[in-house]
Order: C-alpha cells, then structure tokens, then sequence
C-alpha cells in the first residue's frame, strides 16, 4: 500500500492516542491508553511534570499523576521494565522472562558481589518492601543505580525478575519479592517460540510504522540476542506472508516500511481524508487545543520528530548549556497534525508560576494566526492544571507582538 506523508503522520499520531484529540479519561482511560500505546518510558527528571505524566496527559482527558500510581501498584495491571524503564501490560511478563533470564549472568559484570545479592534476598524477605534508603552500613559505590552497593543490587534482582517495583517512594523504588505481589500466573515464562511472536508484533505496534533496522534492533534488545540482517529479512518476509505484516510505502521515503496487517483499514480510512471512528475525541481536537509531546514521547524522540514531522527534535536536558540550541526542558507543540513550534517551561513550584522560558515557532503560517494562538493558550491552561500552576510568566516569547497576543488569549 502507498500512503501520503500526511497519512503516516496521522496514523502513527493516532495509534499513539495522540490525534485528532484525546480519546480516553479517568483512571480506565490511564489502562486504555498503556495497552493501546503498547509501553511508555519512564523518566525521574521533575521541571514540570515527569515525561510519563506528560505522555499520558496528552492523551488521557482529565489526566492525574495519581492515576499512573494506582494502575502499576493498586491495580497491578501495569508494570515497570528495563534499563530504559519502561511501563508494560502485567499479561506481557511472562514473554519478558526470556530476557529477564538473560541478566542472571550479568551480577559479575556489573561488579555486583554475590553476598551482596544474598543480603538484598534475604532483607526483602525478613523486612518487605525496601528501597536502597532502607539500607545502612553498606559500601558507598559510585553507581548511577544508587550510592551504596545494595542499589545496584537491587536494580539487579529487579531486572532478573525476582523482584518487582511495590511502590514508588518520591519516586525512588520500592521492591519486594515477585512472588509476594504477583499471581502465580504472572511468574511462568512463556514458551520462547511464543515470546519471538509476541515481541516480533509488539516492535511494530509499539511505532506504528517501522522499518526494517528499527525492528530488528527492538526485536533483539526485547529478546536480548542477535540476529544477522538476513535473519531479521527471512523473518520480516515470513509475518509477511503469514499475514501478521503489509509492506507500506510512504511518498518521499526511499525505505522499505512495514505495519500490522490489522491496522490496513486505520491507514485506509485516513489515505481517504477520514477519521477512524474509533479515534473520535471526547474533549477539544488538536485544531482546537495544542498538546505538548513529553521528552520521550515515542512519536517524536530518537529522530522521529524529524522523520514524520520534518521538525528537528533533541532531549537537551543533559547536554551542556553551551551546546543547546534551544532549552533545558524543551517540548514539541502539537498543533492539528503538525509539530509546529517549541516551549521550554519551568514550574516555580513556591509561587505557583508555569514559566516560558523560551518559545519557538517553526511553522510561519502558526505565526499570524488566531486558531493557533487560542489553541495554544487552551494547552497551557490545561497543562497548568495538571502541574497546579496558577499563573505564567512569557518573557521566553522574544516577539513583543505575539507575546501579547497569547497573553490575552490566556
């Protein structure tokens, strides 16, 4: 099937939850939107509001932080994986066993010591739940998992499978013992011909649209091996001939794209100039209020932003300040179907404040008009309630002009 820019932009924007507006609310809209987007990563970093919040606030009406929290740890419905964390359906564990088998070998090259780990095992299992904080007297390491030697311990067992996260603690986590919070169900391994198919679909549903490296790089990392191109290509050709797969090309790309054959009627619908009615919004469209793309949003990081949208996107938060282009925080604007500009906010908690620090617009048709400017100040105002701001400050919008403009829309 040939599909227009347009369309792919749409179907992957759509898939995600994210257009033509938000389509899911409350605390069911939290678990529609995890299972439909198939995962979204976790980050700690708190300038606003967490990546994960701003993820989910784009599309869930009426979304709360809180929520996030009761679908992982009082529902257990969700759960946190992997060294770039990310949230998964809890029925997809037993497929990530396989991998979770995988790390037992690696304690030693992570110079963990093996009294270590039996400490850890044997604390969780006489106390409970324990974060690193609950340990004293241990070794201080210099570890990104955690300043004394129990962190990386910890971090270990977690990615092993023995443990999982109970809680979060001021987000640091709390483990505890798989088997004392999950059902015996959810601690079997599935059988790794089964794991290969679930994780073989699961590459493209996550992204939408995928080509051939991008799967197999996502393949392998879930599967925790190797495989040669011709394996990745023998593979692809056989869910393509099993019907799992289409080949999509999209106008203008040269690559080879690849979708599930399920979602044919998503792409036709909208190659058509239509919205699927199962993507019909319960709140305003995006032509109506912007949204805002968290850091790590799977539609726009790692180079997507530039490949679907035409719109140069990168994570500046730990480059130096010399090097940045635009801001410490910075977040793409969705506006309609289009990435058409960037903000860079900061909350200043203590006075209740949603700064703009910087604003750059990217689209000039945005520029000089009303819809964008009422649309753009409809997602501000909404993103101040989720972060609990009461006001804002625009010195970050450098044209006079169009900084009172948005003022009054605000």
């Amino acid at each position: 099937m040939q599909i227009s820019k347009q369309t792919a932009r749409r179907f992957v924007l759509g898939r995600q939850g994210l257009w033509p507006g938000r389509r899911w609310a409350g605390l069911q809209g939290v678990h529609d939107a995890l299972t439909a987007c198939e995962a979204v990563q976790m980050d700690p970093l708190n300038v606003t509001a967490r990546s994960q919040d701003i993820a989910l606030w784009g599309r869930v009406l009426d979304y709360q932080p809180e929520y996030l929290h009761t679908a992982l740890y009082d529902d257990r419905a969700f759960f946190e994986y992997g060294g770039a964390i990310f949230v998964y359906p809890i029925a997809e564990r037993p497929y990530w066993r396989h991998h979770m088998a995988r790390q037992h070998g690696e304690a030693a090259r992570r110079g963990i010591a093996p009294e270590v780990l039996d400490q850890v095992r044997t604390a969780l299992r006489e106390r409970g739940p324990l974060g690193n904080r609950d340990f004293t007297g241990n070794v201080r390491v210099d570890s990104y998992r955690g300043r004394k030697d129990t962190g990386p311990a910890l971090f270990h067992l977690w990615l092993t499978g023995e443990t999982v996260i109970h809680h979060r603690r001021r987000f640091e986590r709390v483990y505890d013992l798989s088997e004392r919070v999950l059902p015996p169900n959810m601690l079997g391994t599935a059988l790794e011909a089964e794991a290969e198919a679930h994780f073989a679909r699961k590459a493209v549903a996550f992204m939408g649209l995928i080509g051939e490296r991008a799967w197999a790089n996502r393949v392998a990392n879930a599967l925790q091996r190797r495989f040669a191109r011709e394996e990745a290509a023998d593979w692809l050709n056989r869910l393509l001939q099993e019907g799992v797969l289409v080949q999509i090309a999209i106008e203008g790309s040269k690559d080879d794209w690849y979708a599930l054959a399920e979602d044919l009627p998503l792409l036709e619908t909208l190659e058509a100039g239509a919205i699927p009615d199962a993507w019909l919004p319960l709140g305003p469209t995006t032509e109506e209020e912007a949204i805002f793309l968290a850091p790590l949003d799977i539609v726009s990081a790692r180079g997507r932003a530039a490949q679907l949208f035409d719109f140069d996107y990168v994570w500046e938060v730990y480059k130096p300040v010399e090097k940045r282009r635009w801001g410490y925080y910075t977040l793409p604007i969705l506006w309609g179907d289009r990435l058409v500009a960037r903000f860079d906010p900061k909350l200043d908690r203590k006075s209740g404040t949603l700064e703009i620090k910087g604003f750059w617009l990217e689209d000039s048709i945005a520029a000089d008009n009303a819809d964008f400017i009422e649309a753009l100040a409809n997602g501000w105002r909404r993103f101040a309630a989720l972060i609990g701001a009461q006001q804002f400050t625009l010195d970050g919008v450098a044209d006079e002009a169009l900084r009172r403009r948005i003022a009054k829309a605000l």
